[in-house]
């Protein structure tokens, strides 16, 4: 609840004042039809003028003796207190950061060549390896056939050879070059298969086709474009670097509130990775955190602030940062509220020791103590030893 301070009592008066002067001149100027103060003035009748202003000013006294009975002495103030409580105080280091995801990337052709088949579109979700086009292979698949034919007949005559070998008919070399011919040819139909698999684009991950830069029919090679980028959104995380001095207060699964501008929306994120190197250049180490994403608004590379609690104190005794005061001598202070009786008090100037300041609040190592009563608002206006009103 907010109390009225004495200098509203001040301008509130003034108020009051000039109503009442306005009214008495209303009242004067139409009373019994007697002439305005604008006729007198334009008549020049300052005997009338005269009688007037004693009449005012006598009303004026009047009126300014009943509004100093009404008003709070000036040795005392009107103000709001509270009571302190033990409390559990956060301290946050504020940071900024990128959202993004690991699973982002352009999709490159590995084999140049016409662009024969281009299977999805814009806004698609595709599956771990499902195939998103072809490029021509250029006669490979007719040369994998050919080398397994080869194949197939050096695995007969191997296998007969072996059969003679194991007969004790023939020799040995026979057996051992058909072994060679048999493996080397093996060793070629597996090179000849994948070189004709890197024509066929697979998606190395499930996700959403976010744009196509290419036609069917297209020469296609790796480039910077790409043929298309390709991004899941159910592994996101922020991306963010801490000062050295924070080495040994962030640790993986640290609890950070993430919040982002652009959607003017708080998460709730874990740290899940702690950088090992420290950036000579700017003296600070990079960190991940993860963050849910089950409405599908995270995107990479939005802006995000960051709230990571490095300090903690279970029972701790604040303020609000407000009624901290400093006098001539650097000693912070704040008033507190002594010899209460009912809704009154005296004012008493308290030095304290301060710690760190987080949320508009801050910490008291030491000069208060549970159940003390501090002045929250009108601490301007007070002194120490001044009656309180609240």
């Amino acid at each position: 609840m907010k109390y009225q301070t004495q200098n509203n009592y001040k301008m509130a008066n003034k108020i009051m004042v000039f109503t009442a002067i306005a009214f008495l001149v209303m009242s004067c100027g139409n009373k019994d039809n007697a002439p305005t103060i604008d006729q007198l003035v334009e008549a020049k009748n300052s005997k009338e003028l005269q009688a007037k202003k004693s009449l005012l000013q006598a009303d004026l006294e009047k009126i300014e003796a009943a509004l100093t009975t009404l008003n709070v002495k000036k040795s005392e103030a009107l103000v709001s207190v509270a009571t302190i409580k033990d409390t559990l105080f956060n301290h946050y280091l504020d940071i900024q950061g990128n959202v993004n995801t690991k699973e982002n990337i352009l999709i490159q052709p590995e084999m140049p060549g016409t662009l024969i088949a281009l299977n999805v579109k814009s806004g698609q979700r595709v599956s771990k390896g499902q195939v998103l086009g072809k490029v021509d292979d250029g006669g490979s698949s007719q040369q994998v056939a050919s080398l397994e034919t080869q194949y197939q007949l050096a695995k007969t005559t191997f296998e007969r050879q072996k059969n003679l070998w194991n007969q004790k008919i023939g020799s040995e070399i026979q057996y051992l070059q058909a072994q060679t011919q048999m493996l080397s040819l093996q060793r070629s139909v597996a090179q000849a298969k994948a070189m004709l698999a890197k024509t066929v684009i697979r998606a190395p991950f499930s996700g959403t086709i976010d744009d196509v830069f290419v036609e069917r029919g297209q020469v296609v090679a790796a480039g910077p474009q790409g043929l298309m980028r390709i991004v899941n959104l159910n592994n996101m995380y922020v991306s963010t670097t801490v000062p050295e001095s924070y080495i040994g207060k962030l640790k993986v699964g640290t609890q950070v509130d993430v919040f982002i501008t652009s959607l003017n929306k708080n998460y709730k994120g874990k740290v899940r990775q702690v950088g090992n190197f420290i950036n000579p250049s700017n003296r600070s180490f990079g960190i991940e955190v993860s963050i849910p994403n089950p409405d599908n608004l995270l995107r990479p590379n939005q802006v995000a602030k960051l709230k990571i609690i490095d300090y903690t104190v279970k029972n701790a005794t604040v303020v609000p940062t407000n009624v901290i005061q400093e006098d001539g001598d650097g000693n912070k202070f704040v008033f507190i509220a002594t010899d209460t009786k009912g809704n009154t008090a005296t004012a008493k100037k308290t030095v304290v020791k301060v710690g760190k300041s987080s949320m508009n609040v801050t910490e008291i190592l030491s000069g208060l103590s549970v159940d003390d009563v501090i002045v929250t608002e009108g601490v301007n206006s007070i002194a120490d030893g001044m009656k309180l009103n609240f």
